[in-house]
């Protein structure tokens, strides 16, 4: 279960809970109808759950999985907001959902960045490192 391990390190959930912080200070700072504490918790779990696998797929083009891979994505970016705001305020998904969609999607995809490595955080940050350097044209 190397995905369940990896969802487990630290610096992932550390970036996770600086993310939820962002999205629940977000709510009180901009006054949109569709954004309260429940649904940016449920959006950011199925993200941080899935994100990551999304973008193996497609860096790696896995294309047996891209199937799965959409459906994924769709229900990360749009299927469990509109099954909660469905419930939650009919009013407020059928004002919203369009402009939701591209912003959660985009959110979606810098996470699956953020999260696509897997190792430590110094793994990671040495990773980094070694990439910038080397699109700088810089020897490490």
């Amino acid at each position: 279960m190397e995905a369940l391990s990896e969802l487990k390190r630290p610096w992932k959930l550390a970036t996770l809970a600086m993310g939820i912080t962002l999205l629940i200070v977000g709510r009180f700072y901009y006054q949109a109808p569709d954004w309260d504490v429940p649904i940016s918790l449920i959006m950011a779990l199925v993200a941080y759950a899935t994100a990551s696998w999304s973008m193996h797929v497609m860096v790696e083009r896995q294309w047996k999985n891209w199937p799965s891979m959409l459906v994924v994505t769709w229900f990360a970016v749009d299927g469990c907001y509109w099954l909660y705001w469905r419930w939650q305020d009919p009013v407020a998904l059928e004002m919203m959902r369009e402009a939701n969609a591209p912003a959660s999607l985009s959110l979606y995809w810098m996470c699956g960045l953020v999260w696509y490595f897997h190792g430590n955080a110094r793994e990671y940050f040495g990773f980094v490192q070694t990439q910038w350097c080397r699109l700088r044209g810089i020897a490490k």
